[in-house]
């Protein structure tokens, strides 16, 4: 009878990467991750098959450290890469005031990231009236704008080209009366702005 030697006990940090495997079969390693091996030998004491063949797959940087492994998508031939996606928005009242409160107004949706990637992404909702170099598409661009105000259209194309949200920031509403000459007071002192950075690795 032949007995598996069991590995050192890993570390919770390490450990963590396993559970998002088994949670969702994918497996995502930040750039700084340095313990591939060990992680290897955490896989193949589990028996965790498809997660040796992700950690095959892993791309190793010069000093050493680890990318993530690719997704399907990117696997297919998408390119990885960030997208940032910003609005302004605020509550849009009706003469009657709070009767009549609409949950949100965006005014326009701001996108910015590598030229290729954007519009692969968004394809002919991408406004690029505003960008200056439409010529080229080997750059980085932040006067991208959607034809279209509404963010959950925005997310949706962005999940169907392979990215997930990593992180996201936002103000809060503007409550201190100061109001631009011609706008309404009561919407613009709900005013506040979002944004929400995209990956795919």
């Amino acid at each position: 009878m032949t007995t598996m030697l069991r590995p050192p006990k890993p570390s919770v940090s390490l450990f963590r990467y396993i559970l998002d495997y088994l949670r969702c079969g994918q497996l995502v390693l930040p750039e700084s991750f340095r313990e591939r091996s060990r992680l290897r030998h955490e896989a193949e004491f589990y028996r965790l098959d498809g997660l040796m063949k992700q950690l095959s797959d892993v791309t190793l940087m010069p000093n050493g450290s680890a990318l993530a492994a690719r997704s399907p998508a990117v696997a297919d031939g998408m390119e990885p890469g960030f997208i940032l996606v910003g609005y302004r928005g605020t509550f849009q009242f009706g003469r009657d005031g709070l009767a009549d409160v609409k949950f949100r107004k965006i005014s326009r949706i701001l996108v910015s990231g590598r030229v290729s990637i954007c519009r692969e992404v968004f394809g002919d909702t991408l406004n690029e009236s505003r960008d200056p170099d439409r010529g080229t598409t080997d750059r980085y661009s932040a006067r991208f704008f959607l034809k279209h105000s509404f963010i959950e259209q925005a997310f949706d194309a962005l999940q169907d080209a392979g990215f997930r949200m990593v992180g996201g920031c936002g103000s809060g509403t503007n409550s201190s009366g100061d109001v631009k000459p011609g706008m309404d007071s009561e919407e613009n002192r709900w005013s506040h702005y979002n944004e929400f950075a995209f990956c795919r690795p």
